[in-house]
C-alpha cells in the first residue's frame, strides 16, 4: 500500500506599517507588504506560486449603536461582492458603514514565486485629512484600516486587513504669519537648514503648530462659591493641552469661608450625538471618566492635584453626526457649620492626637470646567497603541 500526501500551495503576505500604527490626517503612511513562497526548494513537492493581482486600500468603518442613534435609511443597497468574488471592496463583512476610502493602489499584476523566494512592494497614501479621527465611543465608532487584496488565479478575494489610528488636528488657530521664511532674514551659514525648512513636511509644520498651542501658559483664576459663602480660590495654568500631558491645578482654601472637608476632579469627556441623528428628543449625553483624584482637606491651606491625560484617548472633535467634549468635573463636600481646627501648645513635648468630629452636616456641589485636548505626536502615541501595525494572512 503506498500513501500519497499533498503539500498545500500557499503564499504568505506580511504588511508591516513602517513607523507604527498611529498616524496624524494629511501624513503619509508608508507599508511594506512581502509575499513569500514558504516551501523549501529541496521540498520534493516544491513549485513556484502565482498570484493574479494585489493591491492597497485605506477604508475608515462607522458604526453607530441603533439605540442611541437615527442614521437615514440606506435604501435597498445591496454589498456587490457579496454576490461576487471578483470585485474588490474592501469594507466586505465588515459591520456598519464605509465613510471613507482612498482610491485603490495596484502593487503588482501576475507575480511569480519561487520555493523560497519573497517579493517586498511599497504601498504608500496620504491619509485623508477631510475624514474623522479614530474613536470607539458610547454610540459611535470610526475604525481605520488598510485592507490588502490578493487573488491568485479562479480563486476569490483574500483581505488582509491592518488596523491603524488616526489623529485628526480640529479648531487649531491659523499660524500668524504664514509666509515667514520668504521674509525673515536669510543666514548664508545655514543655507541648507534653511533649505529644509522650506521643505518642511506638513505633518512637521502642524506639530510646530500644536506645541506653540499647548505650550501657552496663561493663568485662570476662578472663586469657588456655594450657597452658603466662598469655599475656596482655584488656579489653573492653561485649558488647552495634547495628548499625554498632565493636568494641574491649584486650590487655595485659606481664603474660603466655607470649610472644604473633601473635593475630587475627574477627567471627562462628552460624547453628543448631533440633535438631527439622536434617537430621542433630549437624549442624555453619555459621559466617559478617564481618572480621577481625590483629596480630605480640612484645616488645609491649599492643595494640588495633577491628572494625566491618556494617549490613548481621542482629542475633541465634531462630525455631521457626533461631537466629543472634554472635562474638568469637580466636585465639593463642604461644612454647614464652622470647624474648629486643632490647637497645639507652643514648646509642647508629648504627641497631640486629633479626633475629628463624629457628625459633620454637609453640603455638595460639583462644577463642570471645559478644556480642549488635542492630539500629539503620532510616534509618541504609537508606543501606546493596542494597535501593532504588523498583520499576516496565508493565501
Amino acid at each position: 500500500m503506498y500513501h500519497v500526501t499533498f503539500e498545500a500551495k500557499m503564499i504568505e503576505v506580511v504588511a508591516s506599517m513602517a513607523r507604527g500604527p498611529v498616524f496624524l490626517a494629511g501624513e503619509l503612511m508608508e507599508c511594506l507588504i512581502t509575499f513569500t513562497n514558504p516551501m523549501s526548494h529541496l521540498s520534493t513537492s516544491a513549485t513556484s506560486e502565482m498570484l493574479a493581482w494585489a493591491s492597497a486600500q485605506i477604508h475608515c468603518q462607522f458604526h453607530a449603536s441603533e439605540s442611541r442613534v437615527a442614521l437615514p435609511s440606506q435604501g435597498n443597497k445591496q454589498d456587490v461582492q457579496a454576490e461576487s468574488n471578483t470585485v474588490l471592496i474592501p469594507s466586505r463583512g465588515e459591520r456598519g458603514q464605509c465613510v471613507l476610502d482612498t482610491p485603490p493602489k495596484i502593487l503588482f499584476c501576475d507575480l511569480r514565486l519561487d520555493p523560497g523566494e519573497s517579493k517586498t512592494y511599497s504601498y504608500s497614501e496620504i491619509v485623508p485629512i477631510d475624514g474623522p479621527p479614530s474613536f470607539r465611543g458610547q454610540a459611535v465608532k470610526y475604525v481605520y484600516k488598510l485592507t490588502i487584496g490578493c487573488q491568485r488565479v479562479n480563486s476569490p478575494i483574500k483581505l488582509l486587513r491592518v488596523p491603524f489610528r488616526v489623529l485628526v488636528l480640529q479648531g487649531m488657530p491659523e499660524p500668524p504669519f504664514q509666509h515667514d521664511e520668504e521674509v525673515s532674514p536669510s543666514n548664508p551659514f545655514l543655507e541648507e537648514e534653511e533649505a529644509s525648512r522650506r521643505d518642511a513636511r506638513p505633518l512637521e509644520r502642524a506639530l510646530d503648530m500644536l506645541m506653540v498651542t499647548t505650550s501657552r501658559r496663561c493663568p485662570h483664576m476662578f472663586n469657588i462659591t456655594n450657597m452658603r459663602g466662598k469655599v475656596a480660590k482655584f488656579c489653573i495654568f492653561k485649558t488647552v493641552y495634547r495628548l499625554g500631558e498632565d493636568i494641574i491645578g491649584t486650590f487655595n482654601f485659606s481664603e474660603g469661608d466655607i470649610p472644604c472637608l473633601q473635593y475630587s476632579v475627574s477627567l471627562q469627556n462628552e460624547e453628543e450625538i448631533q440633535q438631527q441623528y439622536q434617537r430621542r428628543p433630549g437624549q442624555v449625553i453619555s459621559v466617559t471618566g478617564h481618572g480621577r483624584h481625590m483629596e480630605s482637606c480640612l484645616h488645609t491651606a491649599s492643595s494640588h492635584f495633577s491628572l494625566p491625560i491618556p494617549l490613548n484617548v481621542t482629542p475633541g472633535f465634531s462630525t455631521d453626526i457626533v461631537m466629543l467634549r472634554w472635562r474638568l468635573h469637580f466636585e465639593f463636600v463642604t461644612a454647614r457649620e464652622p470647624m474648629e481646627p486643632p490647637t497645639v501648645l507652643q514648646n509642647q513635648s508629648e504627641v497631640t492626637v486629633w479626633a475629628g468630629a463624629e457628625h459633620v452636616d454637609v453640603d455638595t456641589f460639583s462644577w463642570d470646567l471645559p478644556i480642549k485636548i488635542l492630539p500629539t505626536n503620532p510616534a509618541l502615541a504609537s508606543y501606546m497603541s493596542h494597535f501593532s501595525g504588523t498583520n499576516s494572512i496565508t493565501i
